[in-house]
């Protein structure tokens, strides 16, 4: 189990004891406090921490509220326990017979043997070591959540940059609208200026506003799409994605001759280029 526990995190242990603890559930342990309690809690400010550096570090454009929405979701009981179960760390949680008995292991405990792992980690090796295990494996999920913050977002996105470089305001107008009054479409277009972009439809007209603001994001060159037909935010300089996958999708859609954005403009732009893609699915 220790070796299996090893692998799994990367890391050979120089105090064996810690990861012994570590999995060790306190339904089987001889008491509470040599249970896997006291690191989990450990664990739980050492994961969170890591993920704020790392939050603030990266969008920093995002205002204390925003990074404490994408902060939480990652940091979450449900992303612990997913994590834990892809890495397989949570088959080797031991457990008393009673808790044997049950079909799966609730997601609280999957969590939890996580978030002591990383505790044992931070008390053998340091906060480094936990970093370079952990952070790989949260930053596609931070990617998403960050995705997910900001999938609603594009008239934000398209008024900070109609202000600062256009010196208008983004104006919605509603081009037309069908269907019964219990299943109605809306067709709405964005105008900056003297300049009218493609109108879009959605069965709200928040929604309808929302797509019209990407429309206009991807007419301005600010929004290019991937090979996944996913918007991802690429401004006056590619954004900076929290991963290898993203930096690649970004790279393809730029170099794309059928979807590469407009050429930049060399003024430094408003919105953070450390922002990541968005699924315009959700905007539609």
């Amino acid at each position: 189990m220790i070796e299996e526990a090893e692998r799994i995190l990367g890391h050979t242990f120089a105090n064996k004891d810690l990861l012994r603890v570590a999995l060790t559930h306190a339904s089987i342990a001889d008491t509470r406090l040599v249970s896997n309690e006291r690191l989990e809690f450990l664990g739980d400010a050492v994961l969170g921490m890591l993920v704020c550096d790392y939050l603030y570090d990266r969008y920093t454009s995002l205002l204390e509220g925003e990074l404490t929405k994408i902060k939480s979701a990652v940091v979450s009981r449900r992303m612990c326990a997913r994590i834990a179960g892809e890495l397989g760390l949570d088959r080797l949680l031991a457990l008393g017979k009673g808790m044997k008995t049950r079909t799966a292991l609730p997601s609280s405990l999957s969590a939890a043997v996580l978030e002591s792992a990383i505790g044992a980690m931070y008390l053998d090796a340091g906060i480094e070591r936990v970093r370079a295990f952990l952070m790989p494996h949260l930053a596609e999920h931070i990617a998403q959540a960050a995705t997910s913050g900001h999938q609603q977002n594009f008239k934000s996105v398209l008024q900070q940059h109609a202000q600062s470089r256009m010196g208008a305001q983004p104006v919605y107008v509603l081009i037309a609208e069908q269907g019964p009054d219990h299943a109605k479409d809306f067709q709405v277009a964005v105008e900056i200026g003297q300049r009218r972009f493609p109108p879009c439809w959605a069965g709200s007209k928040k929604q309808a506003e929302q797509s019209a603001a990407l429309t206009a994001l991807e007419e301005l060159g600010l929004m290019a799409r991937d090979e996944h037909g996913h918007a991802v935010y690429v401004g006056h300089r590619l954004a900076e994605p929290a991963d290898e996958l993203a930096a690649d999708l970004a790279a393809e859609a730029a170099a794309d001759p059928s979807e590469a954005p407009t050429p930049p403009d060399p003024t430094p732009d408003p919105i953070a280029a450390s922002q990541q893609p968005a699924d315009t699915q959700s905007a539609a």
